[in-house]
């Protein structure tokens, strides 16, 4: 629930793998690349560490520093914009991914939020999620993502 200065936007999406080879997925650049039409994360994943989203090309996509990292059932991220100006302008927003066993599917919840009402941010990130989770949840369970994250 958000309070009256506060955007968010949670997922929750159901993946037949293990807590570990989740955990994985979302933090190997290489795996990340191939379910993010090309965008890698990159960090060492350790709290206070830096942490970016970079694009195929070179181009940084979004930065900022692991907050929490507890593998593989939560990781928190201060997570700001870099290439979309009017969304950078915003500042950081918080990303949370938990991650539940639940028989033999992995649970994850996917919380993206910042301090401030009607976020553009949020909004856009409410758009893109489904479609990246959706690549993931398909990549772990198959081997081949279902689209681009633009829909394409």
């Amino acid at each position: 629930m958000t309070g009256p200065n506060e955007s968010s936007f949670a997922y929750v999406i159901y993946i037949r793998t293990t807590p570990e080879r989740l955990w994985q997925a979302l933090t190997n650049p290489d795996f990340t690349a191939r379910y993010w039409s090309g965008v890698r994360a990159e960090s060492d994943w350790t709290p206070g560490a830096p942490w970016r989203l970079v694009f195929a090309d070179g181009r940084i996509a979004d930065t900022g520093k692991i907050l929490e990292s507890d593998p593989p059932r939560r990781l928190a991220i201060r997570w700001r914009n870099e290439f979309r100006e009017e969304l950078k302008a915003e500042g950081f927003s918080r990303c949370i991914f938990e991650i539940e066993a639940e028989g033999d599917v992995a649970k994850l919840t996917v919380t993206h939020s910042m301090d401030r009402p009607d976020s553009p941010f949020v909004a856009a990130v409410s758009t893109g999620w489904p479609r990246i989770l959706s690549n993931l949840k398909s990549l772990l369970e198959t081997g081949e993502v279902i689209m681009s994250p633009s829909g394409s």
